[in-house]
């Protein structure tokens, strides 16, 4: 059995169908409150599953900024509650982290042997929920995820999600061309996890769509595919100043997938034409 956290999300609303013919519990708030030490380890007492995929998270980056507490308490202390429950309950745990966790230099792409150095509240919160991870448990995965797509018109409030909003409104769009990243469309994510977890290959695994890109790109490919005419002009990152600082690099490669054969994920361009396709159905 698996138990999911966080199943209402993005993410979470791919693990139905990638793990059908499996028995699943989805659990979300306000029944699973990952903040609640007594929540978490009742209801993974009454199912008492063998492995817990930990999706629960905050993931709005500038509501971490301003909420620290907030931020620490949900992404590291309610991955330290779900950790301590799968320890005492003998179950193994998938964590979800991110690319966010690097403080890269322009267009470097990062393999899980370097070395992290978040430079935001959300993806340091997030390293300490890594971190916890490999302190209480010796079986788990840690999934770093890139910029990530998914979830279709009602549940996608990310950069994919908003530009296909803006390119029906407007006949010029800025999109940001100094910050670089890989591509993660969940429905690929959650398909390469179930896979990798079946080798028994416990660790730290980058998942991420193959391939690096700026906003800018992703929003000029995202125009080309759904054919708008529009003006997609490039601007820094200074035209849009955010709560939360940015790597100016969280372009992963999913090198010990490589290194192993066993690397799932299909090239982010793909992914995309994928993800449109689905959201257009």
């Amino acid at each position: 059995m698996i138990l999911v956290t966080g199943s209402n999300g993005m993410v979470g609303s791919y693990v139905k169908d990638a793990f059908a013919g499996e028995e699943i519990v989805l659990t979300d708030l306000p029944e699973m409150d990952v903040r609640d030490k007594n929540k978490v380890f009742s209801l993974i007492d009454k199912y008492r599953p063998k492995t817990v995929l930990h999706l629960a998270a905050e993931t709005d980056v500038d509501k971490c900024e301003s909420e620290i507490d907030y931020a620490y308490l949900t992404n590291a202390l309610g991955t330290q509650n779900v950790a301590l429950a799968c320890q005492k309950y003998d179950a193994e745990m998938i964590y979800v982290s991110t690319g966010g966790v690097f403080n890269g230099a322009p267009k470097r792409v990062h393999t899980e042997f370097d070395r992290p150095d978040p430079v935001n509240v959300y993806s340091k919160a997030k390293y300490e929920g890594e971190k916890l991870v490999r302190l209480f448990l010796t079986r788990f995965y840690i999934f770093r995820a890139g910029w990530m797509i998914g979830g279709g018109p009602q549940k996608d409030h990310k950069f994919v999600g908003k530009m296909i909003s803006l390119l029906k409104t407007k006949k010029e769009i800025e999109a940001v061309n100094d910050k670089f990243g890989s591509p993660t469309f969940a429905k690929d994510f959650v398909t390469g996890i179930k896979k990798t977890i079946k080798t028994g290959n416990y660790g730290l695994y980058h998942l991420v769509n193959s391939g690096v890109c700026s906003r800018f790109e992703m929003a000029q490919e995202i125009a080309r595919l759904l054919k708008v005419e529009v003006t997609i002009k490039p601007v820094t990152s200074e035209r849009f100043p955010l709560p939360a600082p940015r790597a100016a690099s969280e372009a992963m490669r999913n090198y010990k997938l490589d290194l192993l054969g066993l690397n799932p994920m299909s090239e982010w361009k793909k992914a995309l034409v994928d993800y449109l396709n689905q959201w257009q159905k």
